[in-house]
């Protein structure tokens, strides 16, 4: 544990990308190989479920500590991390120990099944054994939020150079539903005569946006554009008479999509199809609003299905009959794919992603203006002769994508951050006008400068209204510019609306607060633009 604290506090330190991989080389050079999968695992993802409750974690601590939980709260509240909090509050400990990353993560595995006693004994012999920052870490892995500031590529870049093993056949190799607690190094990731999991998706290429337009990327003639569809990008597989279904998060939705059940009758084994889950009803794209239905429920209901049906639109073909395609070129795999989707009975679950023809930039430039109008975000532009890459690569791969609504807001609340802002108040919420009233509608923590949350932050503090716990009500008198990519009607929401990804575009230090929008600005852009 000693070495894995180490490494976590030498990622969480910098943001230096060689920095982070020699870090990681390093680790793996002297972890053993069954630590070496469990930092694989976590570094990709794989986080054991929450072992203990919050709340039994703060009472044990403040009885080991002697604080009033009062003064746990307001400790709690400025730290920011429940994890760091305890950490930081309790007592030294009384002991030392040097056990292993894989013994701390077995221990954490086995507390779910304790009786409550014998889980807050436990709990207490491994706070008393390890160092502030160890049992930081700790409390991480315990409460099933461990988070690092690594992407998963650089961890496989740090692999890469440990085993001397290819970065893209590594990404692969990691993918899919494998568990840390029942994989050995060299299956995991040396043995070259492997069985493969049949579920196993290959890695997502991402694209990279455009900040400008595309003319500096070179013809148009080199290019296949299609739209940008907003949805959850997904893998579908079939292979061994099955399928299954991931998202570009790693997750095994095939539960949440029992629709595919048809695929393997509509595709033949071998095949892996790249595309976009969208819901679809009456020939149009709902909102995205309707897919979190499915996702965020255990069990798939009929009338979740009826009022949320969905289709699969087809991007791209990365696997057929068994063969790995990534490395044709992107003309050749849209030709299989056409091919392919053209074999296909009459089936309205499988959609393809149809290109769109354009002879100039300026043409392409007018298309995607209108956007919005068929739901789409904008446009994807592919080069003929691109590979499918592992990750987020330029080069082949560009989102030019719509500009954000946006609407000028006033902020009501505020919260303090958490992490590196984790003393500073820069979550927010804001509101708009309805009459004389001030009515709240969403809520956004991203896009000021650092300068400027520490400006904000002070006039929280200057300007504080009332206090609900972590929450300031303040003085209205600031106006933001928020940017959002969607909007959609919202019961749960006093203004009656929801928005997709808000986040402040902009300190509008030059505009009074009562000539920020309207709750009935809200709702016509809601009717323009709302699914």
């Amino acid at each position: 544990m000693k070495h894995f604290s180490a490494l976590f506090r030498n990622l969480d330190e910098t943001n230096k990308t060689n920095a982070k991989v020699a870090a990681l080389v390093q680790y793996f050079e002297k972890a053993d190989d069954a630590d070496k999968v469990w930092c694989i695992g976590l570094l990709s993802g794989k986080r054991p479920k929450r072992a203990v409750r919050s709340n039994d974690l703060r009472e044990w601590c403040t009885e080991q500590s002697g604080l009033p939980a009062w003064l746990f709260e307001e400790t709690y509240h400025i730290v920011g991390d429940l994890a760091e909090t305890i950490a930081k509050v309790l007592p030294p400990p009384q002991s030392t120990s040097d056990y292993s990353l894989t013994h701390w993560m077995n221990y954490i595995l086995a507390l779910g099944n304790c009786e409550p006693e014998e889980r807050k004994n436990r709990v207490l012999q491994a706070w008393n054994q390890l160092d502030d920052f160890e049992r930081f870490v700790f409390n991480k892995l315990m409460m099933g939020g461990f988070r690092v500031g690594l992407s998963q590529k650089l961890m496989v870049r740090a692999l890469s150079h440990h085993t001397g093993k290819d970065e893209s056949e590594l990404a692969h190799r990691i993918m899919g539903n494998w568990s840390p607690a029942g994989q050995s190094f060299d299956q995991l990731i040396l043995e070259e005569s492997k069985e493969d999991d049949l579920s196993r998706p290959y890695p997502f290429y991402l694209a990279y946006a455009l900040d400008e337009g595309p003319e500096d990327i070179g013809s148009p003639t080199e290019w296949l554009a299609e739209h940008k569809w907003d949805g959850i990008r997904g893998q579908l597989i079939v292979r061994g008479n099955r399928h299954y279904l991931w998202s570009r998060g790693e997750e095994l939705i095939t539960d949440k999509f029992p629709e595919f059940e048809q695929a393997p009758g509509l595709l033949p084994n071998g095949t892996v199809l790249d595309g976009e889950i969208l819901p679809f009803k009456d020939g149009k794209i709902l909102g995205f609003q309707e897919l979190q239905t499915r996702i965020g429920r255990k069990n798939v209901t009929a009338s979740i299905l009826k009022k949320a049906p969905v289709v699969m639109r087809l991007y791209d073909l990365l696997e057929w009959e068994g063969k790995d395609l990534r490395q044709k070129p992107q003309a050749e795999r849209r030709q299989r794919l056409e091919e392919l989707y053209n074999g296909i009975p009459g089936n309205p679950l499988l959609q393809l992603s149809e290109t769109v023809s354009f002879q100039s930039w300026e043409e392409l430039a007018d298309i995607r203006s209108r956007s919005r109008e068929i739901q789409s975000e904008g446009i994807m532009l592919k080069h003929k002769q691109g590979t499918y890459q592992v990750g987020r690569k330029k080069g082949d791969w560009w989102k030019w994508k719509v500009e954000p609504l946006t609407i000028d807001a006033v902020m009501i609340y505020a919260m303090r951050g958490h992490g590196r802002r984790a003393n500073l108040y820069t979550d927010y919420t804001f509101a708009v006008w309805k009459g004389e009233e001030l009515v709240p509608f969403t809520k956004a923590y991203s896009g000021l400068t650092d300068a400027e949350f520490r400006k904000v932050d002070a006039f929280v503090k200057r300007n504080t209204v009332e206090r609900f716990g972590p929450v300031r009500s303040v003085k209205p008198e600031l106006v933001f510019e928020i940017a959002f990519e969607g909007i959609q009607k919202s019961k749960r929401h006093k203004s009656g609306v929801a928005l997709r990804f808000p986040r402040m575009k902009r300190w509008r230090q030059d505009k009074p607060v009562k000539e920020a929008n309207t709750l009935a600005d809200l709702h016509l852009l809601l009717e323009q633009f709302g699914g």
